[in-house]
């Protein structure tokens, strides 16, 4: 397997797939690289050079104890960008994945990086607050860490449901649902606890207010996991070089035609 070590000892696993500009992408809660594997395939099929990595505590990355933090996510991202000498790469975030370039680019900056794509994302703060009234409630997030802790096989079993939209769409298939499993299962318990609290509490709006290069920001409308109104729209504001993608009747997960569509956007993008 493709391994870097970071600074505190902790082994990142990463896919670099294809050659050209570089194309880097961080995956959401509780995944692993995995989640992209449509993507890299066919970016790199299409002359890009496209890269992966699981985040510390999940898939094949080591489950350290320390560390499960938005500012060490954000310098684990830079460590592997270093490792692998990129330079104008476009760096793509899903869901707390978005929340870890968003914080990586106003915590490192943009020198390596040209352009920024956050899909279903959840800066710039999931939690409802007196400032931030669109969020959502402190019992949802508390609902998840439960979920964590108890039966977490069963909790990721429904919780991939919700995270597909299967109530409103029929077509998506148990074999993307059981890979959703497969997935979160693969994520060390005080990892995906820890995280919970990462992606629903930290605010990333300074961080957005940094980002000065040009930022493809998509979110399906009907994300019942990030809902739009408190996380893209608000972040478009927020982003001085933003392009605001919606995707009517999307949920949070990549599926089916929304899946194609997202995919086809994002090559444009790279492109351009």
């Amino acid at each position: 397997m493709s391994t870097f070590t970071t600074t505190d000892g902790t082994a990142i696993f990463y896919k670099d797939w294809g050659s050209g500009r570089p194309v880097v992408f961080s995956h959401g809660w509780p995944l692993n690289a995995d989640a992209w594997d449509n993507q890299l395939r066919i970016l790199a099929e299409s002359g890009y050079r496209a890269i992966a990595h699981d985040r510390r505590g999940h898939g094949r990355s080591d489950q350290p104890w320390q560390g499960n933090d938005m500012d060490t996510y954000a310098d684990d991202l830079a460590q592997l960008v270093d490792h692998l000498g990129l330079e104008d790469a476009v760096v793509v975030g899903h869901s707390t994945g978005g929340g870890e370039v968003v914080r990586y680019l106003g915590r490192h900056g943009t020198g390596r990086v040209a352009k920024a794509v956050l899909l279903g994302a959840v800066p710039p703060l999931m939690l409802k607050t007196d400032a931030n009234p669109d969020g959502l409630d402190r019992e949802v997030f508390d609902g998840l860490r439960d979920g964590v802790r108890t039966d977490r096989s069963e909790f990721y079993r429904e919780l991939s449901q919700e995270f597909y939209g299967t109530e409103d769409d029929a077509t998506v298939s148990q074999g993307l649902l059981d890979a959703f499993w497969l997935m979160s299962m693969a994520a060390g318990s005080k990892a995906a606890y820890d995280c919970v609290e990462q992606f629903s509490e930290t605010d990333f709006t300074e961080d957005l207010k940094r980002i000065d290069i040009p930022v493809l920001v998509a979110h399906g409308d009907e994300d019942q996991i990030v809902p739009i109104g408190a996380s893209a729209h608000k972040s478009a504001q927020l982003l001085p070089n933003a392009t605001l993608k919606v995707y009517p009747g999307a949920p949070h997960g990549l599926n089916g035609a929304f899946e194609e569509e997202f995919t086809a956007d994002l090559l444009d993008f790279v492109k351009q």
